[in-house]
């Protein structure tokens, strides 16, 4: 009785884990496709718990090799299920050079498109608005060569 027990929870176990990663693939092939006419190249998929009151929000961060003279896109999409909305950041060592999210105004936007001038690791950040918890993927697309 103690096999059957432990096979019926093996298995509800393997099938919500099987149902979370089709959940993450659908929501990155969906990400994908909203980023236009561009070629896919690497998904970066984040879940993070909720921050602390004053602190910083729980952060994602990915380093990336970009080319000189290409123009890339990158774009964000929230799981259904997150408390936060997803906000993605690229960076080339301290400075900001693109988001999904411009705090001045508080718009936000699926994607942006960057025009690497120098070829190098740049970093990209995601983390949730307000330190909330939230899961999504973020997607790094080619557009064009300059």
């Amino acid at each position: 009785m103690k096999n059957i027990s432990s096979i019926v929870l093996f298995l509800a176990l393997s099938c919500a884990f099987a149902l979370r990663a089709q959940d993450i693939s659908q929501l990155t092939a969906q990400c994908a496709a909203n980023a236009g006419d561009v070629m896919y190249l690497k998904d970066f998929i984040v879940k993070l718990d909720a921050g602390t009151p004053g602190g910083a929000p729980p952060t994602a961060r990915f380093a990336l090799l970009l080319s000189k003279s290409v123009v890339y896109r990158f774009s964000i999409c929230t799981a259904p299920n997150s408390e936060g909305e997803a906000v993605l950041q690229l960076f080339d060592m301290n400075t900001l050079l693109g988001s999904t999210f411009i705090s001045a105004t508080g718009k936000d936007f699926p994607f942006f498109d960057f025009k690497c001038q120098k070829t190098g690791v740049y970093h990209v950040f995601i983390s949730f608005k307000e330190g909330k918890a939230g899961e999504g993927v973020g997607v790094l697309s080619y557009v064009k060569k300059l």
